[in-house]
């Protein structure tokens, strides 16, 4: 696939995001008018994939990590991970944590762990994400950066 260009995601994108997280059942709710801090991969143009950070202190929580049916299979949700672990080390944070319902074993991966919601910084479970949008059932998981 040499028409892959994995970039960040601009304004002009919200449309193609949003639709695309609403397809695969996932919420849209906090996310910022500019996709600050969201990562997109495209394919001939268009938004094939996505996956957006939140920042909170130290910590980062991964996010919205979608890819488009007709190109899921390929890898992308691995690199979109892998880009957004990159940016989330480059701006500091120590550990990152996510809430999914359907793809632990996707993340364990990636080398997330299963952890306790009470074990995450208190910061963390502030988000929408964990307040309000993710339910309780949701595996929570977190990998550990490395310290220098």
């Amino acid at each position: 696939m040499s028409d892959l260009v994995f970039d960040s995601a601009r304004p002009a994108d919200r449309e193609a995001v949003f639709s695309l997280l609403r397809e695969a059942g996932l919420t849209t709710a906090g996310i910022a008018e500019d996709l600050a801090h969201f990562f997109v991969v495209r394919i001939l143009s268009e938004v094939a994939g996505v996956v957006g950070l939140e920042y909170y202190g130290e910590c980062a929580l991964l996010r919205s990590l979608a890819v488009v049916p007709a190109h899921r299979g390929k890898g992308l949700g691995r690199r979109l991970a892998a880009r957004a672990l990159e940016a989330a080390a480059a701006h500091g944070a120590r550990e990152v944590y996510l809430l999914t319902v359907t793809a632990p074993n996707f993340f364990e991966r990636l080398g997330f762990a299963t952890t306790d919601r009470e074990d995450v910084p208190a910061p963390v479970r502030q988000s929408l994400e964990f307040r309000e949008v993710c339910p309780a059932s949701a595996a929570v998981l977190r990998l550990k950066g490395k310290r220098s």
